[in-house]
């Protein structure tokens, strides 16, 4: 069994790791789709702050991933169809976008799964940049002030 999950991957965090560990226990072989810059600026405020290849370059380093594949379009059709995915994995915020119903729509017709998962409450990537320049701030105030 092919497992395929996508997300942006910024930052790699422990929510990311429980991500794919949960997906490593659905199937054989676990297919991450990273999001490009490009992707990702059409549906989120800020581009990410690693650089595609060295997202990809992450991914591909953990035990638990098989395969990993950018995708420069907001699509997941050809991806699933491509790796020939038997279970498709989205967070809980997947929402009725035409690319959502999309790809949930091929994957009924072909008799295949998708699996909504909760997000890791313990951190996010955007908690990861609002600490850092936080704490960035506070530095710099108290260097200011003793200065």
């Amino acid at each position: 069994m092919i497992v395929y999950t996508v997300g942006t991957f910024d930052l790699l965090h422990v929510g990311h790791l429980a991500l794919l560990e949960y997906c490593g226990t659905l199937g054989d072989v676990v297919a991450v789709g990273v999001a490009s810059d490009c992707v990702v600026n059409s549906y989120k405020p800020n581009v990410p702050v690693i650089p595609l290849d060295q997202r990809m370059e992450m991914l591909k380093a953990l035990r638990v991933v098989d395969i990993v594949r950018p995708y420069h379009e907001l699509e997941y059709v050809s991806g699933c169809k491509e790796l020939e995915a038997d279970i498709f994995v989205i967070g809980e915020d997947w929402g009725s976008k035409p690319y959502n119903i999309d790809v949930e729509s091929f994957l009924k017709n072909a008799g295949k799964k998708i699996v909504q998962v909760h997000y890791n409450p313990r951190t996010s990537s955007s908690k990861i940049k609002q600490n850092t320049v936080a704490q960035f701030h506070t530095r710099n105030c108290i260097e200011q002030a003793v200065a």
